[in-house]
């Protein structure tokens, strides 16, 4: 259910070293780009202004116009094969002086003003259009998006098929599509700001932009990976941080309690990762080298509880508890497979899944062993259960109502209830050490409800803890190993979380 790949701690410190060397090559100026250009005929020059310390890029613009057989803009771009979704948060800077400026992603076959692209455009007036041109010189088509004035943005590209979503940030995407639209094998890809008159220049500010390299099609879950993004999440401002990249598999971040580090899990290890310095260092666990992405730190902050794959057990999943700082783990739980999710407040329980009889349900052990308890007994799949910080709850997701959904009971597992209900599958809730939110994993549709698989299109969902309209507050590729275990700052302002990449498709 959560097996990981594993190698020897020798083996894995190599491949950190590695990974230094791949990782893709940062422009100081540019960003995540290559360069920069006028496409078309215009009057007055553009620009871009990257912010590194804020991941922040402010395009400056004139032009004519984007339209008919000929373009004019202020292009940042940078080229890539294969599929990829492009992912931004922006807006215009200042009133403007046209209503039909635009912003946002443009694919081009080249940087020629008739070229064949297809485009996700953001206008003054608010109307958002997926605009595009078939061949060089040919007319301009375009498909309405029903979303208007959005500030998220995203183009996706599958083979010769385009995709545009938008949405206003915290609701989730609405998307239009185009087919049959041959761009070349390496085509640019980029930011753009038209003015749509060429005797001023306007401007917008993008924030939060993702070039994404998905994983291939055809890979094999638990034997094939991408890369990871180690990333941090504003959940008041939505602004999102990129501490670590890394092009092996980094999995379910925790944040410790003084908040000056995390603890993820790669390769069958944990790591802690200084915020400061920012270098991931081995956590030792002794025997226990085969650790899969279930691990949680004690409300105390002092013990790491974690999941490990037992070979005395044919493989199964096993709770341990091992000290913060690294140790030789002690044994909690007898039988397996145990998928660990969560310590009660007061430092004396554990919860977690357990498979018993083909039955996935939660139960609670003492810190010490002994016997098991279970909680939940309703047939089908109750997973990831977590203590209120109060001790009253016990959040967890179940697929009882038919999809995964997100439920919570009392602390001996009475009076179950029901807290979303809606057409995503909603994964790993984790409440804010103020006791006010849940932050939660939500899959789409087109994900079966008992199944949380890697490399996918998901949403990090907010809600207050007795329920409510939930509201987006990030907008990923990821799924497995992205938010598996509490991952809350102590300030109860921040999230950590992994989204992933093809690091060695990005430029």
């Amino acid at each position: 259910m959560r097996a990981s790949s594993l190698l020897g701690l020798s083996t894995v410190i190599a491949s950190l070293a590695v990974a230094a060397a791949r990782a893709p090559a940062q422009h100081p100026s540019l960003g995540v780009f290559q360069g920069q250009t006028d496409v078309g005929q215009v009057s007055r020059q553009g620009s871009v202004t990257y912010d590194a310390g804020r991941e922040r890029y402010m395009i400056a613009g004139s032009g004519a116009n984007m339209w008919l057989d000929r373009d004019a803009f202020h292009l940042v771009w940078t080229r890539i094969t294969g599929n990829f979704i492009l992912t931004a948060r922006a807006g215009f800077d200042g009133p403007g002086v046209e209503p039909h400026r635009k912003f946002g992603w443009s694919v081009r076959s080249d940087l020629t003003s008739g070229s064949p692209h297809v485009t996700a455009a953001v206008h003054g007036d608010g109307l958002v259009a997926l605009q595009f041109r078939r061949t060089a010189g040919g007319a301009t088509e375009e498909i309405r998006s029903p979303v208007t004035a959005p500030d998220i943005i995203q183009l996706e590209r599958v083979g010769d098929s385009y995709v545009l979503s938008a949405a206003r940030f915290g609701d989730t995407l609405a998307a239009v599509r185009i087919a049959g639209l041959a761009l070349g094998d390496q085509p640019y890809v980029g930011l753009f700001v038209c003015a749509h008159n060429d005797t001023v220049v306007e401007r917008a500010t993008f924030r939060d932009v993702r070039i994404t390299a998905p994983a291939r099609a055809g890979f094999v879950p638990y034997q094939d990976y991408i890369g990871s993004n180690l990333e941090i999440l504003d959940v008041v401002s939505g602004d999102r941080t990129i501490v670590y990249r890394s092009p092996e598999s980094l999995q379910a971040p925790n944040w410790t309690t003084d908040g000056k580090a995390l603890i993820y899990n790669s390769r069958g290890l944990l790591y802690r990762f200084d915020l400061v310095d920012r270098r991931p260092v081995v956590v030792s666990t002794g025997f226990a080298t085969s650790n899969n992405n279930d691990h949680v730190l004690s409300f105390d902050g002092r013990t790491l509880a974690i999941s490990h794959h037992s070979a005395e057990d044919h493989n199964a999943s096993i709770v341990y508890t091992v000290p913060v700082g690294g140790g030789t783990p002690r044994r909690v739980t007898s039988r397996g497979p145990s998928y660990l999710h969560g310590w009660s407040p007061d430092g004396k329980f554990l919860v977690y899944t357990g498979e018993r009889n083909g039955e996935f349900d939660v139960y609670r052990i003492s810190v010490d062993g002994g016997d098991e308890t279970r909680l939940t007994s309703v047939p089908g799949l109750d997973d990831g259960p977590e203590y209120s910080p109060d001790g009253k709850y016990i959040y967890f997701n179940s697929v009882r109502s038919g999809t995964m959904q997100i439920w919570r009971m009392r602390a001996d597992g009475s009076a179950p209830e029901q807290l979303t209900s809606d057409q995503y599958n909603n994964w790993f809730p984790h409440v804010s050490p103020d006791g006010q939110w849940i932050v939660f994993l939500s899959f789409m549709a087109d994900v079966a409800p008992s199944e949380h698989p890697f490399y996918k299109q998901v949403y990090l969902r907010l809600m207050p803890v007795a329920g409510g309209r939930p509201r987006v507050v990030g907008y990923v590729y990821g799924g497995q190993g992205t938010i598996n275990v509490p991952s809350w700052s102590p300030d109860s302002r921040r999230v950590a979380f992994v989204s992933n990449t093809d690091l060695g498709r990005l430029p």
